[in-house]
């Protein structure tokens, strides 16, 4: 197995990245000493690439998508999108957490406009761009229902469609699915690829879920902990669109046990790693 860096077969270019993280290093105080979050991560993802994150709790995963969001600073490196350093959060980068954080008192429609009337658009403008995504993902029925009246798989669709309409070129998202059911995460995983199959963008996506990661992903990025780094890099050679079919052959198990072992069976890091 082999750690990410530039030349990595399956690593993106770095002329052509749109997102390039550089040797970076965070570190965090913890009582008297100090804890390694992340060691030495370089990873290029290219543009409209769908690029999945697992790993073991404490690798790191989500401290590198909050540097990358600029929520966090690394302690060294470089963190880049389209070849300028981030330096905090930015409109170009899109973030969808597990929580799905919608404004309560505003309707779906209204919480997919907000970020389009921060940005200045004109109420026409805002409710054309809301009722392409509303469409999109399926909530036609709903636009007018404030969030407690969704089941979590619609509050999720609504998440992504308020991301989506503030064109970003970037979708940063952290285990969006994991407090759903499993039904409904399947289904969310397709809908996701229809709307990225429509809608192109470069996509980072964390989970735990190794079905997960292997069935959205053109890349399966598996980072080790304790320090967090990253350990394989799994090339998806599967096509689109991923049907039940996909999900279902033996090439997709063959690449799911492949992430599963690197995931759940990694030599510790004083190996080499």
């Amino acid at each position: 197995m082999t750690t990410t860096t530039p030349t990595t077969p399956g690593t993106a270019p770095a002329a052509t990245a749109k997102i390039s993280v550089r040797d970076v290093r965070k570190t965090f105080a913890l009582r008297n000493e100090e804890f390694v979050a992340l060691d030495g991560v370089s990873l290029d993802i290219a543009d409209n690439e769908f690029v999945t994150v697992v790993g073991p709790s404490g690798c790191g995963k989500s401290t590198l998508m909050n540097i990358l969001a600029g929520l966090e600073e690394p302690t060294s490196g470089r963190a880049l999108v389209d070849g300028a350093e981030v330096s905090g959060p930015g409109p170009e980068r899109g973030v969808i957490f597990q929580q799905y954080a919608l404004f309560p008192w505003l309707t779906v429609r209204k919480n997919i406009e907000f970020g389009l009337k921060v940005a200045g658009l004109g109420r026409a403008e805002r409710r054309e761009r809301a009722e392409h995504f509303i469409r999109l993902v399926g909530l036609e029925q709903f636009a007018d229902a404030l969030p407690k009246m969704l089941s979590g798989g619609m509050k999720q669709r609504c998440a992504i469609a308020r991301a989506y309409a503030v064109d970003p070129s970037i979708l940063l998202m952290d285990e969006p699915f994991g407090a759903l059911d499993a039904l409904t995460r399947v289904n969310l995983q397709e809908q996701l690829l229809d709307t990225w199959s429509r809608e192109r963008r470069t996509v980072m996506f964390i989970t735990h879920d190794v079905d997960e990661a292997v069935f959205l992903a053109r890349r399966v990025v598996v980072m080790a902990a304790r320090p967090g780094r990253i350990y394989d890099v799994v090339d998806v050679d599967l096509p689109y669109p991923r049907t039940e079919e996909v999900r279902l052959s033996p090439e997709f198990a063959a690449l799911r046990n492949r992430v599963w072992h690197s995931v759940y069976h990694q030599a510790p890091a004083s190996a080499g790693r």
